[in-house]
């Protein structure tokens, strides 16, 4: 038995094509984009190779911090095993992941890849480097610019980013943040511990981080955004990599604490602007997120479904138990539902990407967008995951089968990027200054009256997102605050729901109507699906034939 023949016994979907297999997804990337990119040879690396690297790094193969070298200088460097350095650096220059949205392409090409790839570990490492060069390649000077060539896979050896603003004290709230900057005879030094969940730490040739320069004021709008390299001018290691973290899942990235004594660092733009700088940059990763997140749960589906085509219980194939058959309706209904949600958030955000301080309402809705959709594909890739595990039985919590893996990769994608109750805070900020929610109710409204099939269901859609917005501007500060998650997950599932019925009416597909008006019932009003959606699911399934219209 050959290695790929073995890996199969231990997977159904290894060795399929990830993209072609998956025509939804295509279908509705078709929509947004009018062609589909030509991801053939990402989908088959995706769900081969780059399938059993994940499984092999989670379970042999972890990151390494390595304090000291053998001449006995501290270099607090990373040892990753060779398998990934070969696969991420693939995905940096053949892929070239990182790359469209600075050299003629667009995010959709990027977060479709991130989607593929959809190892939330890998993809984090990519992720933090594109954040990196997204903020020297927007608002760095000339110096900083060039550094984006190395990390978007166009020079000879690649050179990763990192985006250290998180420290201990406090988490989410980075207005709490300690660490600061100061200048010592020309030059800004970075003093303070800790940066405390610092991906690619030791791994990182470069990094963004918040700190505040002396006199700043405190709070938020104090910090300000500084580039910081491995090495010193005059060649020295910069920072301490304290440790690494021992995580439940997301292995093939490093984790770790970063300490600075005196770092040497440049600004990055305006010092006076580092939080709106920190909060773009967020958008970036909270998309990635929300597509890591979309890519995990499909990848639960496919080993889910494939398995109940093989699997008999009671006489007949679980494909076939009506049961079975709704669960998996429920996973391809709330996927696709949150894919064209995700594509929706890409769209806005491609418009808008290269505004700057103090932006549009464009941007702004942008932003809304985005919490509202890294929180549904968050909960929804949790619940997908779960789901494919308990379609497996016993098998699905063996750590020897991918499923058990893919649910825990699951469950940091509503952690990382601020938990929902951050979702939420931000969404209400974005809505109660910024008017954010004006625009999102002047485009749903406007997408309802484009359509002629299923139009009755958009109306529902529109009526509960106005509902949810009513209930945060009759409420006081703290009540507002309380329903804040409700309104968040409406505002979710209804704007889903038309986008849906957008996909189904752009590409003339009545399919897409169909997961539309399940959709809408099931997670929008919470009611049992109809009786003819046993039909309907059936024809859903055959995701890796063409797509039927139901």
């Amino acid at each position: 038995m050959n290695v790929d023949e073995f890996y199969g016994q231990m997977s159904n979907s290894y060795g399929k094509n990830h993209f072609e297999v998956d025509k939804p997804f295509q279908m509705i990337l078709r929509h947004f984009t009018g062609a589909v990119p030509d991801l053939v040879s990402l989908g088959s690396f995706a769900g081969k190779e780059l399938y059993e690297l994940a499984d092999y790094v989670d379970k042999t193969a972890r990151p390494r911090l390595v304090n000291w070298s053998i001449n006995g200088e501290r270099v607090d460097g990373v040892w990753l095993d060779p398998s990934e350095r070969i696969a991420l650096e693939k995905l940096f220059k053949d892929f070239g992941v990182n790359k469209p949205p600075y050299r003629g392409g667009t995010w959709f090409d990027h977060y479709a890849a991130i989607y593929l790839i959809s190892d939330p570990g890998i993809a984090c490492i990519l992720t933090v480097t594109n954040q990196t060069a997204y903020a020297l390649y927007k608002y760095g000077d000339e110096e900083q610019n060039r550094l984006v060539g190395g990390m978007i896979g166009e020079e000879e050896q690649v050179k990763y980013g990192a985006t250290w603003f998180t420290e201990l004290q406090g988490g989410s709230d980075l207005g709490a943040n300690l660490v600061e900057a100061h200048q010592e005879e020309g030059v800004w030094r970075i003093v303070g511990d800790t940066k405390y969940f610092a991906s690619d730490a030791g791994l990182a040739d470069y990094a963004i981080v918040t700190a505040r320069p002396k006199g700043a004021p405190a709070g938020a709008k104090g910090l300000g955004l500084f580039l910081v390299p491995r090495y010193d001018t005059r060649g020295r290691r910069n920072f301490d990599v304290r440790r690494l973290k021992d995580k439940s899942a997301t292995a093939s990235v490093p984790t770790g604490e970063v300490e600075f004594h005196g770092s040497e660092a440049k600004p990055v733009g305006d010092l006076q602007s580092g939080i709106y700088y920190t909060m773009e940059n967020l958008m970036v990763s909270r998309l990635a997120n929300s597509f890591g997140a979309l890519g995990v749960a499909r990848k639960a589906f496919l080993e889910a479904y494939y398995y109940t085509q093989k699997r008999r219980a009671f006489g007949r194939l679980l494909v076939e138990q009506p049961l079975v058959q709704r669960d998996l309706l429920d996973m391809e209904v709330y996927v696709e539902g949150s894919l064209a949600l995700a594509l929706k958030a890409v769209d806005q955000f491609e418009n808008s990407w290269k505004e700057t301080p103090p932006y549009t309402n464009a941007y702004h809705y942008a932003r809304l967008l985005t919490h509202i959709t890294k929180n549904t594909t968050a909960e929804m890739s949790a619940y997908t995951t779960k789901m494919a595990m308990e379609l497996l039985g016993g098998l699905g919590f063996l750590n020897e089968y991918p499923i058990e893996r893919l649910h825990r990769e699951a469950l940091i994608t509503p952690i990382w990027e601020g938990p929902s109750n951050i979702q939420a805070l931000d969404m209400l900020e974005v809505i109660s200054k910024k008017g954010a929610h004006l625009m999102l109710l002047e485009d749903m409204k406007s997408l309802e009256a484009g359509l002629i099939e299923g139009r009755e269901v958009a109306a529902l859609a529109v009526k509960k997102i106005e509902d949810a917005l009513a209930l945060l501007s009759s409420s006081e500060d703290a009540a507002a605050q309380f329903y804040a998650k409700d309104v968040l997950n409406t505002l979710g599932h209804g704007v889903a729901t038309i986008m849906l019925l957008e996909v189904g009416r752009g590409l003339g597909s009545h399919r897409f109507v169909s997961v539309a008006q399940l959709y809408a019932r099931h997670f929008l009003e919470g009611k049992p699906y109809p009786a003819e959606s046993l039909e309907i699911a059936r024809k859903l399934f055959a995701i890796d034939e063409p797509a039927q219209d139901t």
